[in-house]
């Protein structure tokens, strides 16, 4: 492959992060597997607070057991649209180092983001986690892709 499929992170490239970033309701997270080593991936409720991404999960899960073995993870985030291809839609994947925060103190801005989480958020085996960005790759559509340092969005 010749030349640098990477664009310069512009203005455009800033703006479209923040906005799927706001909008994200879910997620697809990848860990590695606390038993085997392998990648792994689910689907969780991933909610912005400004500066990192937030989910709510249950220790009964595989995907928590692997973040709370091995902090390292990263989330899908964006949704195809209704129409077209689905690949020419924006989204990103966010690398992030998570770490379990005091799940009290989210709960009024967790809840009104996630209003149906009312129904299990005080359930001792649900913690909540922190997802520090370490970077962002962002595909924009076909010809867009860039690459987001922590303090680039």
């Amino acid at each position: 492959m010749t030349g640098d499929t990477i664009n310069p992170t512009d203005d455009a490239a800033r703006a479209l992060v923040r906005q799927l970033l706001a909008d994200m309701r879910h997620a697809a997270l990848g860990v590695t597997h606390p038993e085997t080593g392998a990648p792994y991936v689910a689907r969780v409720a991933l909610i912005w607070d400004g500066t990192a991404a937030l989910t709510l999960v249950s220790t009964l899960s595989t995907h928590t057991q692997a973040l709370l073995a091995s902090p390292a993870c990263a989330a899908l985030i964006g949704e195809p649209g209704a129409k077209g291809d689905p690949l020419t839609h924006p989204r990103l994947t966010l690398h992030a180092r998570a770490e379990p925060v005091d799940k009290p103190a989210h709960k009024d801005k967790w809840l009104a983001a996630v209003p149906k989480a009312k129904l299990y958020y005080d359930f001792a085996d649900f913690m909540m986690f922190r997802l520090v960005p370490s970077g962002i790759d962002l595909n924009g559509g076909f010809g867009k892709a860039y690459r987001l340092g922590p303090d680039g969005f």
